[in-house]
């Protein structure tokens, strides 16, 4: 993805400023805010992030779990490509580093007007999909068999009544 990213920021006619900006950030960091609106998609150039999102456990009381980390040539933010979106997730910095934000709608279009590299974009963005909706299915199955377990475990330990 590296690669086609630098090609599309070193065209003249996606111009910095308007179409991308490079953006440095600083370790703990919010770069994106679950909930929030969205137009940008982001390229990591450097640095650590983590993706965490907002669980409720019970009323009043919820957790934000570290569902992934991201890194140097890693994208996120592709839910806003061709429109405006809601964030599914929040993105914190780990470490400093520096990021490319890109303007989805602007995006969206160039690879429109440029079908070559649209190819290559798409492509490979549908191998990064693919690989987290992979990992995300290996989650669930470690999940199900956890809560399994624990409700065997539980079903186990708890005493059994009789009827007399």
């Amino acid at each position: 993805m590296e690669k086609i990213v630098n090609e599309i920021i070193n065209d003249p006619s996606f111009i910095e400023g308007a179409a991308w900006d490079r953006r440095n950030f600083y370790a703990n960091a919010t770069i994106v805010k679950e909930g929030e609106v969205g137009k940008s998609l982001f390229f990591i150039e450097n640095g650590q992030l983590r993706v965490s999102v907002d669980v409720e456990l019970e009323e009043r009381r919820n957790a934000k779990p570290g569902i992934g980390d991201l890194g140097k040539g890693d994208l996120f933010g592709d839910t806003c490509l061709h429109e405006s979106g809601i964030r599914t997730a929040t993105v914190i910095a780990i470490t400093d580093g520096c990021l490319l934000e890109i303007n989805g709608e602007r995006l969206s279009a160039y690879l429109d007007a440029h079908p070559r590299i649209g190819y290559a974009f798409y492509k490979r963005l549908f191998e990064v999909l693919f690989n987290r909706l992979s990992s995300g299915n290996r989650r669930i199955q470690y999940l199900l068999a956890w809560g399994l377990k624990t409700r065997q475990a539980a079903e186990k330990a708890a005493p059994t009544l009789r009827k007399i």
